[in-house]
């Protein structure tokens, strides 16, 4: 048995081979949870050529991924930005499991558009990019909190990123999203904490996922690991392992931080 059996996870953005999310869910499965998996219902033909290969198939995949682990898993469509759906998540997550206990936001714009010149942003691109990661984390956080108030036990993690303490040229979006997720973890830690709940987030640096295609794996990939101390990207499962041990019982006592998870690339707090 898993540190978490019998508990019901909730993990948005987790559709990718090559992903944090999908490496949550399964590590979230591994310590005894049945987890409700979300994604956008991305069009196959935009897959990365692995996904294609293998014929893989999003949420459905990872919800396969879980079940051979023995757990329960219920994959989900939903736009995190849209109120409607992600009370439709909530309320089909409690009709399958009678429960929501850990709440992982993970879901993001994907990355590429966005870097750029604040001077060449596209306006489109900059509030689509704080619309899935703050109002998407705000409106799970929103609609799951009360369930979890009612247990009187629950997780929530915010996946956010260091870009969100230290500001990189061409990350004006990404990193303005970022920063704003560890003031509203900061805040919904202490409005929560009466409950029992705790509310953290999570900082990766460079991981070695399909979000960071763009960059190739010849040079520029080479030059960006000589910027980490540790020499070498993070792998999802790492990541994914992490945030499975925020959830676990022996972390009962930290709430409100937003932890870095990178190798030594940025060490503020």
């Amino acid at each position: 048995m898993g540190v978490l059996e019998g508990k019901v996870a909730i993990v948005t953005g987790a559709g990718r081979l090559r992903g944090i999310g999908r490496a949550t869910a399964v590590a979230l499965a591994q310590e005894g949870c049945d987890v409700v998996i979300t994604g956008t219902g991305r069009d196959p033909a935009t897959f990365p050529e692995d996904e294609k290969r293998i014929g893989w198939r999003d949420i459905d995949s990872v919800a396969e991924q879980v079940r051979a682990l023995g757990r329960r898993a219920l994959p989900l469509v939903v736009d995190v930005t849209n109120a409607e759906q992600v009370q439709e998540m909530v309320r089909k997550a409690l009709e399958t499991f009678g429960r929501i206990d850990i709440l992982v936001n993970n879901a993001a714009f994907a990355r590429g558009p966005d870097r750029v010149p604040v001077w060449e942003m596209d306006e489109l691109v900059f509030r689509r990019v704080l619309e899935v990661k703050v109002v998407g984390t705000f409106l799970c956080t929103k609609y799951v909190a009360p369930v979890m108030q009612s247990q009187r036990w629950g997780r929530i993690v915010n996946v956010s990123s260091t870009a969100g303490k230290r500001g990189q040229a061409n990350t004006s979006a990404y990193a303005a999203a970022n920063s704003a997720i560890h003031l509203f973890t900061q805040s919904v830690a202490r409005e929560l904490a009466p409950y029992g709940i705790t509310v953290n987030a999570v900082c990766p640096g460079v991981t070695d996922t399909s979000r960071m295609d763009d960059l190739g794996r010849g040079e520029r990939w080479e030059a960006v690991l000589k910027t980490i101390p540790l020499g070498r990207a993070a792998t999802d499962e790492e990541v994914g392992r992490f945030i499975a041990f925020l959830c676990s019982p022996v972390c009962d006592y930290i709430t409100g931080q937003a932890i870095n998870f990178n190798g030594g690339s940025v060490m503020e707090h």
